[in-house]
């Protein structure tokens, strides 16, 4: 049996997108819940944020939902890093959190968000045994003392080992799913295979099931994927080396530059109209056109 990965854009949508006993044993293991406050029951949202202003950018989400008791989710896969991308979890979460009210209604009917934000990179270089970080607002001085509403947390996948966290069996499982399995792997362990969401879950990766045109989506990610780093680690090298000679400021500006390259040249592989990609990113459509 040949497998895809479960980490590529059109993989990770199929498997947590429309399957809702998957997506509820996935959350109830990464999210840090206390006893009791598990999650039973979810609706699928619309995954795209738009904004209120229309001049403002919208952003769409890998996964969004809420349960029965009205809590809303927002679940992203994050393939590489970027200074900006907690702002962006941020914003999402905030703008979920503030649209549960209609005008004249009750604070007191607004719900927790949690926002999932795997990413497949490493952020934290300083916390070399953390790869799971849990972000909410609290008193600095009294830190026992917390504002409920938002809560977010990060999982960085390249430092996770199934050893850790070894008392949390779901979630060691579900990270396992997500680190083990890719177009190399033949036969998945039985550990995961056991439990019958896991099992549906990695059922839902079979080449097999996925359409040659699918297929060609999924390779050009990869590339896509591929390309982005490259041009990321290249503007961070250069923006940092920049910095040094002529100033810290001006290194960062040349680090966001080749960013938004890397980001216009992955709109313009996906097709994205050149004006579009000019408005999102500010290159002029000539240069768009000679990506």
């Amino acid at each position: 049996m040949k497998y895809l990965d479960p980490k590529a854009d059109l993989t990770f949508k199929k498997v947590f997108g429309s399957q809702p006993d998957v997506v509820i044993s996935f959350l109830n293991a990464l999210l840090p819940f206390e006893e009791g406050r598990e999650i039973k029951e979810i609706e699928y949202l619309n995954p795209e944020m738009v904004p209120e202003n229309p001049l403002r950018k919208h952003s769409i989400v890998d996964v969004r939902c809420k349960d029965s008791r009205g809590r809303h989710f927002i679940v992203e896969m994050q393939m590489v890093w970027s200074r900006e991308f907690k702002q962006r979890v941020l914003f999402n979460a905030s703008k979920a959190y503030v649209r549960q009210l209609d005008s004249g209604e009750d604070y007191e009917l607004l719900q927790p968000v949690y926002s999932l934000n795997l990413v497949n990179d490493i952020f934290e270089p300083d916390l070399p045994d953390t790869y799971y970080h849990y972000c909410r607002l609290v008193h600095v001085e009294h830190t026992e003392k917390i504002i409920d509403g938002l809560h977010l947390v990060f999982v960085e996948l390249p430092k996770f080992t199934p050893h850790t966290y070894a008392e949390k069996k779901m979630q060691v499982l579900w990270l396992r799913y997500l680190t083990e399995i890719n177009e190399h792997t033949q036969e998945v362990s039985a550990d995961l295979m056991a439990h019958p969401e896991i099992r549906k879950a990695v059922n839902a990766l079979e080449e097999s099931a996925f359409s040659r045109e699918q297929l060609l989506g999924y390779e050009k990610f990869w590339d896509i994927v591929s390309v982005e780093k490259t041009l990321f680690s290249s503007g961070e090298r250069k923006g940092f080396e920049k910095g040094r000679a002529e100033g810290r400021e001006e290194g960062k500006a040349e680090g966001r530059e080749e960013e938004k390259y890397a980001i216009a040249l992955k709109m313009r592989q996906q097709g994205i109209d050149s004006q579009i990609i000019a408005q999102c990113t500010g290159f002029a459509p000539e240069e768009i056109e000679a990506l």
